[in-house]
């Protein structure tokens, strides 16, 4: 449980869709060029059979001219003005034809391309959902091992002076190894706070959270075997910073079926944690590609760009998919991807989301 390194998102196969995009725009471009060579060959053969038409209609101007003489050459002018219409006719239909097929070629390689660009997206935001399920699932072993710490365990059963002081400097210890998180607190089972990890920056002892969604869930856990994973907050007592909360119950005799004397509550640092991850997706600068992470609500709780986190909304069209992608009325592609869990962590109903510039 290496929690001490900060979040890096893992390499993701960029390279071959650029190779994709250069195909398709290569067979675009080459498609356009046989469509041109094609309406440009055909204008050359209406022209030679307009001037075969105008030799006809000249050699029968001359063989009227000639009269019973000019009759047999009458005929064969009209024969090459016969054969002139019939191939002004067969070069206007191979234009259209042409111009037709070419264009359902691009049409199609154009859809394949959006296709292959959203099912791309839908990669991408899964690498990122995924990558932050990997490192929670991390805070919930941490929160359930150190909750069994003996110092964690001896205060919560007993809160005298020297033991609040022991499990304060062994709190700080493991923060200075575990630098992802901002502050843990050990509580009693009325909410008050009894000893932090970095007393000399957040003076939380003496504190109540007993109010707080995460402490109530955690009073409520059935072993130390459980655990509480809050949704992404700003936490006043800490600052106002964004944490998400991570809880265990302190039991008696550290064992996981002894009876619930505390709550251990372990605070990540979720902001520039959360900023790692998102902005370590490796979109392409064409893309125009926003990247965020979003709560079971649609709340932003993290974005490529630093907007709108935990104000922000967005509407997602699912339609009972977990994975996806669409455009949207304006053209813009949104690509989606559910939170798989990691291992025992199930994940918060969270998803990953590229949005991507028409």
């Amino acid at each position: 449980m290496s929690a001490a390194l900060g979040l890096k998102a893992k390499p993701t196969t960029s390279e071959p869709a650029d190779d994709d995009s250069d195909i398709s725009a290569l067979i675009n471009r080459l498609t356009a060029e046989v469509n041109q060579i094609a309406v440009d060959k055909t204008k050359a053969i209406q022209q030679i059979t307009n001037q075969m038409k105008m030799l006809a209609l000249n050699a029968l101007i001359e063989s009227s001219r000639a009269g019973a003489q000019g009759a047999g050459f009458a005929v064969v002018a009209q024969e090459v003005r016969g054969v002139g219409q019939q191939v002004e006719t067969i070069a206007r239909e191979l234009e259209t034809q042409l111009t037709k097929r070419t264009g359902d070629l691009v049409a199609s390689i154009d859809r394949m391309s959006q296709r292959s660009r959203g099912e791309r997206m839908v990669d991408l935001s899964l690498n990122a959902v995924e990558l932050i399920d990997r490192n929670l699932y991390e805070r919930t072993c941490d929160v359930r091992w150190w909750a069994t710490d003996s110092a964690v365990v001896d205060c919560a059963a007993s809160p005298a002076p020297a033991a609040v002081t022991y499990a304060s400097q062994r709190l700080g210890v493991i923060l200075g190894a575990y630098t992802v998180y901002l502050d843990l607190w050990l509580c009693d089972l009325d909410g008050n706070v009894i000893a932090n990890g970095r007393a000399d920056r957040f003076r939380v002892v003496g504190q109540n959270v007993a109010h707080t969604k995460w402490f109530r869930e955690a009073r409520t856990l059935r072993s130390g075997d459980d655990y509480v994973a809050g949704d992404v907050e700003n936490q006043p007592l800490l600052g106002n910073a964004q944490v998400a909360t991570y809880c265990a119950s302190v039991r008696a005799g550290g064992q996981a079926n002894g009876a619930p004397i505390g709550v251990l509550a372990i605070h990540f640092d979720w902001e520039p944690q959360a900023r790692a991850i998102v902005q370590g997706v490796r979109v392409g600068d064409s893309d125009k590609a926003r990247v965020l992470l979003v709560d079971s609500n649609f709340r932003v709780i993290a974005a490529s760009d630093g907007q709108g986190i935990l104000s922000e909304r967005i509407s997602l069209s699912l339609n009972g998919q977990r994975s996806g992608f669409y455009h949207d009325r304006s053209g813009t592609m949104i690509a989606f991807h559910a939170t798989p869990g990691y291992e025992t962590y199930r994940g918060l109903g969270w998803y990953g989301v590229i949005v991507c510039g028409a």
